[in-house]
């Protein structure tokens, strides 16, 4: 899962190289944070926080499939 908003992330951005997602949790709740460069925070949230939530529902989707409850969250970065 990690794998996928790091894909989705990259694709939407203009800086991919400052992007991180980092993976906390286990079990069968895990929570996904991401982080992209100030000038992207944008784009990745999206008008009305759109482009978070549909990438949230993918990633549920794809959490479901593997029996899963998964957050994500979209930081600051560091």
């Amino acid at each position: 899962m990690k794998e996928l908003i790091e894909y989705i992330a990259k694709a939407l951005v203009d800086h991919p190289e400052d992007v991180t997602v980092r993976e906390t949790g286990g079990g069968s709740k895990v929570r996904i944070e991401l982080s992209v460069a100030r000038e992207d925070m944008g784009r990745v949230i999206g008008k009305n926080g759109k482009v978070a939530n549909s990438m949230r529902a993918v990633l549920r989707v794809a959490a479901e499939k593997e029996g899963k409850q998964v957050t994500l969250d979209v930081v600051e970065p560091e």
